[in-house]
């Protein structure tokens, strides 16, 4: 599975921005009258898209880095008449939407990479409150929008990073410890938040 998103193409910055809902401002005659209000807040809904857009950069490479080949594993060849008579299987439907869904080897392998790179920027890191996970997170170029606090955890202090753009499912629990962080990668069913999804409690620190 490949994520159905713009970022995938580069759209200049403006189109994208525009794509993900991000508000456009045309200059006119009527540019004038514009309060103060209004500024304030297209300046607000500008940083965000800035955020996404930098995310969408990051994702973009870890998806072209870890999708397969396309050439090299012939799917482009004409298929034969066993082929086309086939039917691609359906993947089985959860019983409960807030179980965790499998990840494909793509977007477990861009999920693996975002864990790693967590993994190593917390490193020795005593990240025993949630505003330091939370700061460390978007200091990595992760939107705000896309951090979501949950419960503390035995104490620590544990956040979900939402990872899916389009159609694909990937996303992380990070938790918080005095010597860096524990990464979980898991998936999300699609129009269900990351933070309602049922994991089970991660028992193992980082070794490093």
């Amino acid at each position: 599975m490949r994520p159905n998103f713009l970022a995938k193409h580069f759209l200049p910055k403006s189109l994208l921005a525009a794509a993900l809902g991000g508000a456009v401002v045309l200059g006119g005659l009527g540019a004038q009258s514009a309060t103060a209000a209004q500024t304030s807040t297209v300046g607000v809904a500008a940083a965000s898209d800035d955020a996404e857009f930098r995310f969408f950069e990051m994702q973009d490479l870890f998806w072209q880095i870890c999708a397969p080949d396309v050439e090299d594993s012939g799917e482009l060849a004409a298929p034969s008449a066993t082929e086309t008579t086939s039917v691609d299987p359906i993947d089985p439907v959860p019983t409960d939407p807030y179980d965790p869904v499998p990840l494909d080897a793509t977007e477990q392998c861009v999920a693996d990479r975002n864990a790693l790179r967590i993994s190593k920027a917390f490193s020795g890191m005593d990240t025993t409150t949630y505003e330091a996970v939370q700061a460390k997170l978007t200091s990595l170029r992760y939107p705000a929008a896309r951090i979501h606090r949950m419960p503390d955890q035995g104490g620590a202090p544990r956040a979900r990073l939402d990872l899916r753009l389009g159609d694909d499912r990937a996303a992380l629990e990070v938790t918080g410890t005095y010597l860096g962080v524990m990464v979980e990668t898991f998936g999300a069913s699609k129009g269900v938040s990351v933070t309602e999804v049922l994991l089970e409690p991660q028992l193992d620190e980082p070794t490093s």
